[in-house]
């Protein structure tokens, strides 16, 4: 689908950031997307971000609404047109915002569940938790701000994650009618990210030995963006093949 383009700023953005067995991620994945590697791995996440401001890109920021998201993503490639293009996969996406939710995959890309957040943070340091309300998803992270990004398999420093992320602007997701990938592209002036120390972590998501053995996705770093103006346009959807069932995070309820 194509919708109009959105306006917001980026308020706080984690992206929580783990090295994956390529050979798992790719049965993650619709063709014809393939994951994209580095070092070996390929790389997925979960995004927690806080937007303010969100409203059609020709209205004032005064007129947006907030809402705190995440989503679950496997950065991955495919062959276009012009050649190799990267992106991101993203099978889930959660939300606490009621009007995101109902137009979420009808009037712009992107289909959100609802779940409820618990946010405690400072400039410093970020506590955040979520859980879906269809019983499927829970997501806490706490984290701490960072001289420096140590200890990463996937990148040798921060300048390098950087351009990796800015880089994957485009996101798919699956539409609400299972034919199509509802794809978005996200555009930033300006571009600033931290490196964080990862406190505690616990995905339903990654930390499911059916989706992901033992050993087949490991906690690597994390990073911070915060007040970014950005804008979000709509591209064209993409056909694919049928969604792989463990891709959609919804395989049972959570306790």
């Amino acid at each position: 689908m194509r919708g109009p383009r959105l306006a917001s700023v980026v308020e706080r953005r984690l992206l929580v950031n783990y090295r994956v067995d390529p050979g798992i991620a790719a049965g993650l994945l619709p063709a014809p997307l393939r994951p994209q590697e580095i070092n070996g791995w390929a790389v997925a996440g979960i995004c927690l971000i806080r937007l303010g401001q969100v409203r059609p890109a020709w209205m004032p920021g005064a007129s947006g609404v907030r809402s705190e998201n995440a989503a679950h993503r496997i950065a991955v490639e495919w062959d276009g047109p012009m050649g190799r293009r990267t992106g991101v996969y993203i099978p889930r996406r959660d939300s606490d915002s009621l009007v995101g939710v109902a137009a979420g995959g009808r009037v712009f890309p992107g289909r959100l569940r609802r779940a409820v957040f618990d946010v405690r943070e400072t400039a410093e340091d970020f506590d955040v938790s979520l859980a879906a309300r269809d019983g499927t998803t829970r997501v806490s992270v706490a984290a701490r701000l960072a001289g420096r990004l140590t200890g990463s398999a996937l990148f040798a420093g921060l300048d390098e994650a950087s351009r990796f992320f800015r880089d994957g602007s485009v996101g798919f997701s699956p539409g609400r009618n299972g034919v199509k990938l509802d794809g978005v592209a996200l555009h930033a002036g300006s571009w600033r990210v931290e490196p964080l120390e990862i406190r505690r972590v616990t995905s339903s998501f990654f930390d499911d030995p059916e989706r992901f053995p033992r050993g087949s996705a490991t906690l690597d770093c994390a990073l911070l963006m915060r007040d970014l103006p950005v804008t979000w346009q709509p591209v064209a959807p993409a056909k694919v093949d049928v969604l792989p069932a463990r891709s959609r995070g919804e395989k049972r309820r959570t306790s």
